[in-house]
């Protein structure tokens, strides 16, 4: 039996073809920093490789085999498989994005670009292709794709995303020059076109977007692949760790160049999927990088209206959690009956739905999108918008983040409220967004709350507008932790963008 003390920056590469679990590695990182390995946990296929030893003086586990090519084999024989069902597969998708089209869930005119089909020309030059799937995703590459501009104007900067809800917003905050586009959809024909026409020099890929035709076609059309704030959930880890889709995974991550985890867990996902060590840097979470956006309109008058209210905001409701935010706030009109509920759904369409089911009630409830006033008579605000979130968190003392209330949610992004000096509450079902949590509560316990449901949320926000000198407490609190960590998280990106990608086009 012997024991290894696991050091950072983790490397379990040698690990991987021994029988041990993807829970021990992880229970020896986040506990003691030991893993105990015997014999018998190698696997038996080990006959044919070279040599297998432990050398426990120094504390590492060399394993050379022979499987490597073998898996890159099988790999592609997986997605030769997957290439030919979404190629017979691309009429039908095509027919699917026409009724998405009619449902508007895509854009009306440029919904053509899905399939890989250019609006815009191409100009000269290089040009580095940056793909986000959503908003979220969207919103915290901005700032690199401006360092990109500013810093290296010789380059041609390409912008996707796939949503709708992303492209209203992000158009409006990209720099002059860049270009922006839907994003093909996974089929052999829209990723060829699309490749072929604007004939990227290297596609930086944000977060969780692994496709095996986009990632494999683009590295066959010798495309450099890069994945910055890299992020696998459990659900995601597992499905990707089946045995046959495990060799795809293998192959679609040794294409890459860089990869860039959130954490040390992270990192060790995509190690068990055998992305090569040497490729796996840190940089911090680029979700604590936000940036001041333009000021939204009728700041100055709601901010005249909310002066001398006891406001909170319950931004990112997702379906079933308005029962719970309502809940708490018929509570807190017992104590503050002058209190001001700001409402800021996950899809503005949720937040008009329940802005006419509580007029029915008689509620008094002001629809930003409607132009509404907001009186002294309006007891919930709701903000149907697009894209204004940001600046609502500099309007209110305490914002709690939702998508985290019901069992089976993942979640949001805390550090903008913190940034913008909010009291921050959020629920426990936080999905990723636990090592942000956690990190900002290590440099300052006060700076984040996490509450179980409703009643215990119902009680910290009372106290909070109970007590002024808590609240301030708490806003300063989550607003130094965010300042503490996200400080170079920016540079770091790109720097590393720069040594591992960009440098090779001069």
């Amino acid at each position: 039996m012997t024991k290894f003390q696991l050091q950072k920056p983790f490397n379990i590469w040698p690990l991987i073809n021994c029988k041990i679990s993807s829970r021990e590695i992880r229970q020896a990182v986040f506990g003691d920093g030991v893993l105990t390995v015997t014999e018998s946990t190698v696997n038996e296929n080990t006959a044919d490789r070279k040599h297998k030893k432990f050398l426990s003086g120094t504390k590492t586990l060399e394993l050379e085999t022979n499987s490597k090519m073998g898996a890159s084999k099988g790999g592609e024989m997986v997605y030769m498989i997957y290439k030919a069902v979404t190629y017979g597969l691309s009429p039908l998708i095509n027919l699917h994005l026409r009724w998405r089209k009619f449902r508007r869930l895509e854009h009306p005119l440029r919904w053509p670009e899905r399939l890989g089909r250019p609006s815009l020309p191409r100009p000269p030059g290089s040009l580095i292709w940056f793909h986000a799937v959503s908003l979220g995703e969207g919103m915290c590459v901005v700032p690199v794709i401006k360092r990109c501009v500013e810093r290296r104007p010789d380059v041609t900067v390409l912008m996707t995303t796939s949503t709708t809800s992303a492209f209203e917003v992000l158009k409006n905050l990209l720099p002059c020059g860049v270009i922006y586009q839907f994003a093909p959809v996974d089929t052999p024909p829209a990723v060829n076109a699309f490749l072929e026409y604007w004939k990227p020099y290297a596609l930086v890929l944000v977060e969780n977007e692994l496709w095996p035709n986009l990632v494999l076609g683009a590295s066959a059309n010798g495309v450099m692949l890069a994945l910055i704030n890299a992020r696998m959930s459990i659900k995601s880890f597992n499905n990707w760790s089946r045995p046959v889709v495990q060799l795809l995974a293998s192959l679609m991550l040794s294409k890459f160049s860089l990869i860039l985890p959130l954490s040390n867990i992270q990192a060790i996902h995509f190690q068990l999927l055998q992305a090569p060590p040497v490729i796996i840097n840190f940089s911090g979470d680029l979700k604590l990088g936000t940036e001041e956006l333009v000021n939204m309109r009728n700041v100055e008058d709601l901010q005249e209206n909310i002066a001398n209210r006891c406001v909170w905001m319950a931004s990112s409701i997702h379906r079933g959690e308005e029962e719970v935010m309502l809940g708490v706030h018929r509570a807190l009109m017992q104590k503050h009956p002058n209190i001001l509920t700001i409402i800021v759904p996950r899809h503005p369409h949720f937040g008009q739905e329940i802005a006419f089911d509580l007029q029915k009630k008689g509620v008094n409830v002001a629809l930003r999108s409607h132009g509404d006033s907001l009186t002294s008579e309006t007891s919930i605000y709701m903000v149907d918008t697009l894209g204004e979130l940001r600046q609502f968190y500099r309007l209110t003392p305490i914002a709690v983040i939702g998508g985290s209330f019901l069992p089976g949610f993942t979640g949001h992004n805390i550090s903008e409220a913190a940034a913008a000096g909010c009291a921050v509450l959020t629920g426990q079902h936080v999905g990723h967004f636990s090592n942000m949590i956690m990190a900002m509560q290590r440099l300052n316990p006060l700076s984040i709350m996490q509450v179980s449901g409703g009643l215990e949320l119902e009680e910290n926000l009372d106290k909070l507008l109970s007590n002024p000198e808590m609240l301030e407490e708490r806003r300063l609190a989550a607003k130094r932790a965010f300042h503490g960590l996200s400080n170079g998280v920016i540079e770091n990106v790109w720097n590393l963008l720069q040594l591992h990608i960009l440098r090779k086009t001069n």
